[in-house]
């Protein structure tokens, strides 16, 4: 009988915490059993506000007490360590032919440690770039210069990468990753989940906003845009779900520009964030120019789609191109100005059936090229090609030479 190939999984995010990246990793681990793989993830203890959800079927999960900030996220260089430090023998106890890390670097730098002295190949899931975020950030330069250092550790050493888009692939390629070494897979929604049929949370008249509050979301453009409309739409409301950074913030504008009209859902699942996005007029996605993630395409964007709603996006060209190119909803400046205006057309198209009429189509683009499932299948197709890899071709030079050496053959 064939030995069964054998995946960990190292992420401080995992199901049943609500996240892209901990979305994805579950998405990852289920197309690892489907292809009869032993698969393990090493991750943290969800926060109290996580949903309740059991793991799947034939993943097994071990869950480690890590530190969080306010919000309950693992967010800040303590944060991490109190993740990180005990991954180091958690990796090393731990038997397997592939690692995936998830970021940020200091995870995928145990990871690469750990696989080094086991003489294993790893995977890196590099949904972004970590040290364009500390530089937007503001940090101090010897931050920006250790973060850069890290990331250019671990894309060197990495067997292969998963990057989200082209743009992340350029940005990694400028940091020292070897282009041969990266599969660019796209990021991906739960089309079983966000689909269009299903009920909707609530009968209201609402815009919603899904998912993390940040300082490179800044979705307080949101609640000075609506504060525009809300005099003219006395019946329309404003909701929020999920928590970030700056959600305390969000909240004292909202008390202070427009009282009793914006709601805080707090954390929900999947399946209930799926019901207020059905519903609701559009589902807002913001990313802040010019602070480091104008490449960003948020998965907010693939929710709605899903869903069938319109897409109010506002920030720059990566993501506005993919609302407007795919006919999405609504791409406009990243200004209270330019989304009022946004929100009244809307809020039109709501009443006259335009919206209504649309939501099939943007579902079906949704199935066709951004379903979960199918990024978790490539991905998983890109972990079994590197647990194939001889033991004498884990070196990155080595690696690196022998791929100049095939792209002269060809």
């Amino acid at each position: 009988m064939t030995a069964r190939n054998r995946a960990v999984i190292a992420s401080r995010l995992f199901p049943p915490e609500v996240s892209a990246g901990a979305f994805r990793l579950g998405a990852l681990a289920r197309a690892l059993v489907r292809r009869d793989w032993t698969v393990r993830v090493l991750t943290t203890r969800p926060p109290s506000h996580a949903p309740q959800a059991k793991d799947a079927l034939g993943v097994e999960v071990r869950r480690w007490p890590v530190l969080r900030d306010a919000g309950g996220n693992v967010r800040g260089y303590v944060q991490y360590m109190s993740f990180d430090v005990p991954l180091v023998a958690r990796l090393l106890c731990t038997k397997y032919d592939v690692a995936v890390a998830e970021s940020p670097p200091t995870t995928g730098l145990v990871v690469a440690l750990a696989s080094a002295v086991r003489r294993r190949p790893f995977v890196y899931y590099a949904a972004d770039v970590w040290t364009d975020g500390v530089i937007s950030m503001g940090a101090p330069r010897i931050v920006v210069s250790v973060m850069r250092w890290m990331e250019h550790a671990v894309l060197t050493r990495a067997h292969s990468i998963i990057s989200v888009s082209d743009e992340v692939t350029e940005r990694l390629t400028l940091l020292g990753a070897d282009s041969a070494a990266i599969s660019t897979v796209g990021n991906g929604i739960d089309t079983d989940i966000f689909t269009p049929d299903g009920h909707s949370a609530s009968e209201e008249i609402y815009f919603v906003y899904t998912g993390t509050m940040s300082e490179w979301q800044q979705p307080d453009v949101f609640i000075r845009a609506f504060a525009q409309i809300a005099d003219r739409d006395p019946d329309v409301r404003l909701k929020f779900f999920g928590q970030g950074a700056v959600e305390n913030d969000l909240r004292r504008l909202a008390q202070e520009l427009v009282p009793g009209r914006v709601d805080f859902g707090g954390v929900v699942s999947p399946a209930e964030s799926a019901a207020w996005i059905r519903g609701a007029v559009a589902s807002l996605v913001s990313i802040a120019p010019g602070i480091g993630y104008d490449f960003a395409k948020p998965t907010k964007t693939y929710a709605a789609a899903a869903s069938g709603t319109p897409v109010l996006f506002a920030g720059p060209s990566a993501g506005a191109n993919l609302v407007t190119e795919a006919g999405l909803g609504r791409a406009v400046a990243f200004t209270p100005d330019a989304v009022a205006t946004a929100m009244r057309e809307l809020l039109t198209a709501a009443v006259d059936g335009t919206s209504a009429n649309e939501g099939p189509r943007r579902a079906a683009w949704a199935q066709k090229h951004v379903s979960l499932r199918a990024v978790a299948e490539h991905v998983g197709r890109v972990v079994a090609e590197a647990a194939q890899t001889p033991t004498s071709k884990l070196d990155p030079a080595s690696r690196r030479s022998s791929g100049e050496s095939e792209r002269r053959k060809s």
